[in-house]
């Protein structure tokens, strides 16, 4: 039975074994511009924070989120600091989900409304 316990503890207890990943690399996508509500515009571009170790991902699903997150949205959604801040927080979600261990965050890097 002791044998079993200190097992168990030495499995636990693995140096790097469920730990977070660390930031490496950042992978900036090229920019899109879709159609927000009532004809305005919104030009966006982001930046993936990748896991240590990986160099980059195939940056098509992270697009087509963005572009399904942001299309339609009236522009008062996307110019309140608030509403932005909540819509980028679930969009990196949606992120991380789609690249599990390899998108540990997002960026914006260009913002443009119309």
């Amino acid at each position: 039975m002791l044998t079993a316990a200190g097992g168990v503890a030495w499995l636990k207890f693995q140096p790097g074994k469920d730990r977070e990943p660390e930031p490496g690399e950042v992978m900036v996508l090229e920019p899109v511009q879709l159609n927000l509500a009532a004809g305005r515009y919104l030009r966006i571009g982001i930046a993936l924070q990748l896991a240590e170790g990986i160099k980059e991902v195939d940056g098509s699903q992270a697009l087509d989120a963005t572009i399904t997150r942001f299309s339609g949205l009236p522009l008062s959604a996307v110019d309140d600091a608030k509403e932005r801040d909540q819509l980028k927080a679930a969009l990196t979600d949606e992120l991380t989900r789609l690249y599990p261990d390899q998108v540990l965050d997002s960026y914006f890097v260009e913002f443009v409304t119309q």
